[in-house]
């Protein structure tokens, strides 16, 4: 029997290397971003390689627009058995007393709020056939706090508690829970927590090897593909070049 997954923010980065790589796992993949044009390109690249996609463009911070999505479902992609909580962003790296008020907003709107909205909409399923996996995307900032990072951590924070109480709540419910708290990796990120200031992105990488989203895809394919009886709780990896969040070598 064909599984089928739903990836958000699968325009890019984490999220269309996850998405490709269900794809070529055999997955029926749903894949969901607010970028038409890229989320087109992405269904484009799936069905190159033999995937069956269905693509939902909407912005996960909004829940009608989320639950409306859901909803319009074709019957062969209604039943999610691996939800991908990849959605998410970081705006800005200023100290907290300098920081935009509405940098705090979009980080806490996306990253929790819109984990929670499609997390909601899709576990009700899970629950009443018995089974299924969710993946929440964390990162490094969900486990150390560096200068300049302080709501996007927060919001990795919040993503990881939650993470551990849906594990809690859904324990006896037959549906998995795990995350990936990934370091440095070079995708769009840093391009976009920087208002698509290409120098200074490029800097955040300055004299060491980042990881790339192919990376990501590993550990995530490591974790979906695990007996019944083994649930990975959360994979940390970073680049050999970095210890936490804020201690890196740099030659």
């Amino acid at each position: 029997m064909i599984k089928t997954a739903l990836v958000t923010g699968a325009t890019a980065g984490f999220g269309r290397a996850i998405a490709l790589r269900l794809g070529k796992l055999g997955y029926r993949v749903i894949i969901t971003g607010r970028r038409k044009e890229r989320l087109e390109d992405v269904a484009k690249d799936l069905q190159n390689i033999g995937t069956e996609v269905f693509a939902l463009n909407f912005d996960v911070r909004n829940f009608e627009a989320s639950q409306k999505a859901i909803e319009s479902l074709p019957e062969k992609f209604r039943q999610i058995d691996l939800l991908v909580n990849n959605a998410g962003l970081a705006a800005g790296q200023a100290p907290f007393d300098k920081c935009v008020l509405n940098d705090f907003e979009r980080m806490i709107d996306t990253n929790i709020k819109g984990l929670i909205y499609v997390s909601k909409l899709i576990i009700p399923q899970m629950v009443e056939r018995g089974s299924g996996h969710i993946v929440n995307i964390s990162s490094i900032a969900g486990i150390d706090v560096y200068p300049g990072g302080n709501i996007y951590c927060a919001t990795k924070h919040a993503v990881n508690a939650i993470t551990k109480g849906m594990r809690l709540d859904l324990l006896d419910k037959g549906v998995k829970v795990s995350s990936i708290s990934p370091g440095m990796a070079e995708t769009e990120f840093s391009l976009v927590r920087f208002d698509g200031d290409e120098q200074r992105a490029k800097s955040v990488y300055d004299g060491l090897v980042p990881m790339d989203a192919d990376d990501i895809a590993d550990a995530l394919e490591f974790i979906i593909t695990r007996p019944p009886h083994v649930c990975i709780q959360d994979i940390l990896l970073t680049p050999s070049a970095q210890a936490n969040a804020y201690v890196s070598f740099r030659k």
